[in-house]
């Protein structure tokens, strides 16, 4: 089977950037006086590019920020992941560290919220004088910590799979985009499952929102029908209607976006009412191993996933990794999709600033193009036109022991193509408005909470 079509488009690559990472960056925090908020668009203006820094690299030591929900409905995710971050600085410290100076964290709770994200970040920023910060899940909590980091022309490092069509210069995006791990998704539903007819099912916000807009696009292309499609606030636990609209509606599989602890609610109400993997499957793209162990393998067996890492992945750098993170922090621990990419993130950024020979935001952001890392997932590369990375997709089956095996993975790693340059079926003036549409409510919502 083939399911990637497309190739790098160099061309066509940063066509919308601007106007994309302008109106992504803005809504979500509208109303914060604590954001800094120089928004002009994906590159950072003269301003920007001269915002003062203060951070100090004139002794020993470092200071790097991590940033993650440890508190909240994403704690359940986010845990993990900055554990990771911890111990690949450990590891480097052990190592000699960055230049020869040893990191020291800093450390933020999201508590997952976007305003606390955006105001956690601008701490680690102005007053823990930061050379770069890790972390954050969901793309509201990004969208809210993006014209922080642009506005001081920091460095925020994002491991989390996001709906794309997103380019910042103050941002690098270590997760799958959207041709990297949602569109083969939908390829192997469509020729692997035989899948006609979709369910599309998600979290309230603008990731599920973003890429079921993409999902119906890719339909309307492949004749796929939609039979259904249903959002709830991050945290909903009562999946009783939702549940039954799904089995009434007959689809072939459900796509599923929820986030957080909401997938253990919604699978076991799932599994209530008589439906599984055999009867009607689910292709999940936010449920990783550590979600698995949470929701209970027995209520998500046979159920497909999405990534471009697990567990299971059979390399030496991965058996290595996993050796690693058990012997840290405990041998029943898993390892997942995010938590690599957070890990992969930080020795990216060693290898940026060593090249550059300079913690500076603008010398780590020259030296990025073509940097390469041999991960756990694989070797991955920086793509320094937008700032994204090569990444192997993954399409998983949940075993019985709660972890993932792959079903099927690319031949080689992917180009990320986060605007879908390369894909003649996407609307862009479809999306355009479904953005606007987005940040006039968040906007709303936003003004009624202050």
């Amino acid at each position: 089977m083939s399911l990637f079509r497309n190739s790098r488009s160099t061309g066509a690559r940063t066509r919308g950037r601007s106007a994309w990472s302008r109106r992504a960056a803005v809504a979500t925090v509208a109303g914060l006086s604590l954001v800094v908020t120089s928004c002009s668009g994906s590159r950072a203006g003269d301003d920007v590019a001269d915002a003062e820094s203060c951070l100090d690299t004139s002794g020993d030591s470092v200071k790097i920020g991590l940033i993650n929900s440890l508190s909240g409905t994403m704690a359940i995710s986010e845990t993990t992941v900055n554990e990771s971050l911890k111990m690949a600085v450990e590891e480097i410290n052990d190592d000699g560290g960055v230049l020869g100076k040893e990191l020291e964290i800093k450390e933020e709770d999201g508590a997952s919220e976007p305003a606390t994200f955006a105001e956690r970040s601008q701490r680690l920023i102005q007053q823990e004088c930061v050379a770069a910060v890790f972390g954050g899940w969901t793309s509201a909590s990004r969208k809210a910590m993006l014209p922080v980091f642009e506005g001081n022309n920091s460095l925020l490092f994002y491991p989390v799979q996001y709906e794309g069509l997103e380019a910042s210069d103050n941002i690098f995006y270590s997760g799958a985009t959207t041709n990297q791990q949602i569109i083969p998704a939908l390829d192997y539903l469509r020729e692997e499952e035989g899948a006609e007819s979709l369910f599309l099912l998600g979290s309230d916000y603008v990731f599920p929102r973003t890429a079921n807009l993409i999902i119906k696009q890719y339909a309307e292309e492949y004749d796929m029908e939609i039979v259904g499609e249903d959002y709830t606030p991050l945290g909903s636990t009562d999946f009783t209607t939702i549940a039954n609209r799904i089995k009434g509606a007959g689809a072939d599989a459900v796509f599923n976006t929820l986030n957080g602890d909401s997938n253990v609610a919604f699978f076991r109400q799932y599994n209530s009412i008589g439906l599984d993997a055999a009867t009607m499957p689910v292709m999940s793209v936010s449920i990783a191993e550590e979600e698995v162990e949470g929701i209970g393998a027995n209520n998500v067996e046979g159920q497909l996933t999405a990534w471009d890492y697990y567990q299971t992945v059979d390399t030496p750098e991965n058996e290595a990794f996993v050796q690693r993170f058990k012997d840290r922090y405990g041998a029943d621990r898993v390892t997942s999709d995010p938590m690599e990419a957070a890990y992969t993130s930080v020795y990216l950024w060693k290898e940026m600033v060593e090249s550059a020979d300079s913690f500076e935001v603008n010398d780590v952001r020259d030296a990025a193009d073509g940097t390469s890392y041999d991960a756990p997932e694989g070797t991955v590369t920086v793509d320094g036109d937008n700032q994204h990375i090569t990444k192997t997709p993954r399409i998983g089956r949940i075993n019985g022991e709660g972890l993932i095996d792959t079903v099927w993975e690319a031949d080689e790693a992917v180009e990320p193509d986060p605007f879908l340059d390369t894909y003649d079926w996407f609307d862009t003036s479809e999306a355009t408005e479904q953005v606007e549409a987005d940040e006039a409510e968040d906007s709303e919502d936003t003004e009624d909470e202050s």
